[in-house]
């Protein structure tokens, strides 16, 4: 009996520390604020992931727009901000044709806007603002670690091989996850932080940081006249005075 104890003793002291070893490898500095943290996909997954949600993404939301140079201004304007970001990546920038005012970001640098979102802004820092603001999200890894959050680590490393090819045939599958996966609300210190980066990469790209106050004006302006149409950016990115205020 006294063996037995030891032997599950000895069992349970390996399993734990297996445990921590894992959450060991499983930790990596945060490109924004150098601190670790736990994110158990490596960053490669994490851009399969991205890649592999973008085209059920644009599809989402009404493909991409039919204008090249309505795109290439704003590949452009994001390739301003994310020139001068925390976290080098292949960024990619598209406007999609939903008239509902919004802007994603997927895993991996893959960033959306809608031509609803575009009619509402007066500016071309005011475009900087939006792109920078989903920078900073990528940046931070704010949807990685949400979804981390959100599906549990066993469920995101399995879909993260998958949409990296481990397993090709769940990587549509995967796909789908992600893609809806990504339209959740971020917390207000994600937000708060995305809203700081993104003017800090406004400022370096030469672009008047104002820009993001007069963005989040416009918005609360319209979400109190017309709150319907700006009912699901304000799922996804929370708005509030102090916001503002930061």
């Amino acid at each position: 009996m006294i063996q037995r104890h030891r032997t599950m003793g000895f069992i349970l002291s390996m399993t734990m520390m297996l445990g921590t070893l894992g959450l060991v490898q499983g930790c990596s500095k945060n490109p924004v604020t150098g601190e670790n943290e736990l994110i158990l996909i490596s960053e490669e997954q994490e851009i399969a992931m991205g890649l592999q949600a973008a085209p059920e993404f644009e599809k989402q939301f009404g493909g991409a727009i039919d204008d090249p140079l309505l795109q290439e201004y704003v590949k452009w304007v994001g390739g301003n901000v994310a020139a001068v970001c925390d976290r080098p990546l292949k960024y990619e920038f598209v406007a999609v044709n939903s008239d509902v005012p919004n802007a994603f970001a997927l895993p991996g640098g893959q960033i959306f806007i809608t031509a609803g979102l575009m009619r509402l802004m007066s500016n071309e820092r005011q475009l900087a603002a939006v792109l920078g603001h989903e920078v900073g999200h990528v940046a931070a890894k704010h949807n990685v670690k949400g979804l981390q959050r959100q599906m549990g680590a066993s469920v995101l490393v399995e879909i993260a091989g998958a949409a990296a090819g481990e397993n090709g045939a769940g990587a549509k599958q995967a796909a789908q996850v992600v893609a809806a996966m990504t339209v959740t609300k971020y917390s207000r210190n994600d937000e708060y932080q995305a809203d700081g980066l993104g003017i800090k990469y406004m400022n370096k790209a030469g672009y008047n940081p104002y820009g993001m106050v007069e963005l989040l004006n416009i918005l609360k302006s319209m979400h109190e006249t017309e709150p319907s149409r700006l009912e699901e950016m304000f799922q996804t990115h929370p708005l509030s005075s102090k916001r503002i205020a930061e």
